[in-house]
């Protein structure tokens, strides 16, 4: 029995030698949860909840102010953003984003105030937790300064989504124009490669996004080198993560008793999930081979000790003693003689 139980114990040691892939998950899930992981998704999930109806209020009203309502571009960009979330919040955020669009500018200071208040919230906690995830040291920082570089990263963050979003459908209905253009667009491969596209553009626009909150939101900026891999890996598997949402959330929406509930429930379900896997992502790159910091141990201290040094036989001042002596002598023996 005892051999049974040292043979398990040195499997996972084995294994982990083995398929440098597995060592490098273990790695990166026991740093998530070194570094609070849990408790940072749990703060990122309630702002985002809270601050997401203030955000889409403002954010939708700058778009509008600044496209001079130009419906074709917006309901591009509102396409995007459905299409970003599983379907079953389809519904609740066609709601948010038809409501925003109506209030327009209209939100008020009210409404404004609110918006920054969570959004800041909801930066800070999430800037706070990329930070924490790459081993970095949360430094005290002056409370106007962090506050006002928290809502530069936010509309960063914003400005960096309608991009991605508007990238997407720009991509796909300039691919509809294509093949209007070539006579192609009856043809059912001629489609197949466009949804292709749409859907190899959609992740390259979701791997940019990664990129930048992966690398530039911890409170010290990291190589954007650093983490490529992190983003590649983070928009494919956001991807999936969607599918898996929408199969859940379409469980969880069917039951009677979560009608009411059931989209808030849903939201709360998926902000969590995307905020676990996104700290999740940035664990896992800062925990690769070339990322990890190597510590230097400082040099051992170095004791100086007095030494008492005690001398045998004739020393130099007893040599020169006695030579002294001797001449001495002598002098005073001529000045007799």
């Amino acid at each position: 029995m005892a051999n049974e139980t040292g043979d398990k114990e040195k499997l996972l040691p084995r294994l982990r030698r083995k398929y440098p892939w597995l060592d490098h998950l273990i790695r990166a899930n026991d740093s998530f949860n070194e570094n609070y992981g849990n408790h940072y998704a749990a703060a990122i999930t309630y702002f985002s909840v809270l601050s997401v109806i203030p955000i889409f209020m403002v954010g939708f009203a700058i778009v509008g102010m600044v496209l001079g309502h130009n419906e074709a571009v917006i309901a591009q960009i509102t396409h995007g953003i459905d299409t970003s979330v599983p379907e079953g919040l389809r519904g609740l955020v066609k709601q948010i984003t038809d409501a925003a669009l109506k209030s327009g500018s209209g939100i008020g200071i009210f409404g404004l105030l609110l918006a920054l208040y969570s959004g800041v919230g909801w930066m800070a906690n999430l800037r706070d937790a990329l930070t924490a995830q790459w081993g970095q040291e949360k430094k005290a920082e002056p409370f106007v300064s962090k506050t006002i570089k928290d809502l530069l990263s936010l509309i960063g963050l914003g400005l960096a989504l309608i991009v991605s979003f508007a990238i997407t459908a720009a991509g796909s209905g300039l691919g509809e124009l294509l093949l209007k253009l070539v006579g192609l667009e009856g043809q059912g491969w001629a489609k197949l490669l466009l949804h292709v596209a749409t859907i190899v553009l959609s992740l390259i626009a979701n791997a940019l996004v990664f990129l930048w909150v992966i690398a530039r939101l911890p409170r010290e900026h990291v190589a954007l080198r650093s983490a490529v891999k992190g983003a590649i890996f983070a928009s494919i598997g956001f991807v999936i993560l969607q599918q898996v949402a929408t199969v859940y959330l379409t469980s969880v929406t069917k039951s009677p008793s979560s009608a009411l509930f059931g989209p808030v429930i849903g939201l709360l379900v998926f902000a969590n999930l995307v905020s676990r896997f996104l700290l999740l992502v940035t664990a896992w790159t800062a925990t690769a081979r070339e990322n990890q910091r190597r510590v230097v141990q400082p040099p051992a201290p170095v004791l100086l000790e007095p030494r008492v040094t005690v001398q045998h036989g004739l020393g130099l001042g007893s040599v020169a003693g006695a030579f002294s002596a001797g001449a001495l002598l002598a002098w005073l023996g001529r000045r007799k003689g």
